[in-house]
């Protein structure tokens, strides 16, 4: 059987600047970061020389997943923290779904001092 006859393919994609998540952490802290981040994801970020260009890798990656996610049908909210990205070792983003999806998805993160930016492929079962 084909991949493409087995399931469709959705894509997301999301550009942030990083100052825009440094400021929401400077202003709301905690309530900003646990709002949007798990608490792997916050002890990843924080273990990093400039935490805030990883938060912004974080946060395009969770908004490219959603678009995905939405372009593919899903119309309930999606909350940030039901996104978790990890890290293998190797550095490679991992995605885990935490709520009843269809599939997998797979993003790839890049990030500058100024801009984070996310790509995200959602495939569906």
């Amino acid at each position: 059987m084909n991949i493409m006859e087995a399931c469709d393919i959705f894509i997301g994609t999301d550009i942030v600047e990083v100052s825009r998540i440094d400021s929401s952490i400077s202003t709301s802290g905690k309530r900003f970061l646990n709002r949007i981040y798990t608490d792997i994801e916050q002890k990843y970020c924080d273990s990093k020389s400039n935490p805030s260009i990883h938060y912004a890798g974080r946060f395009a990656a969770k908004e490219a997943v959603m678009k995905a996610l939405k372009s593919s049908g899903h119309n309930k909210p999606i909350p940030f923290t039901s996104i978790d990205v990890h890290s293998k070792n190797n550095g490679e983003p991992v995605v885990i779904l935490n709520s009843d999806y269809k599939g997998k998805c797979r993003v790839s993160i890049s990030h500058t001092d100024v801009y984070a930016i996310a790509s995200a492929i959602f495939i569906s079962k």
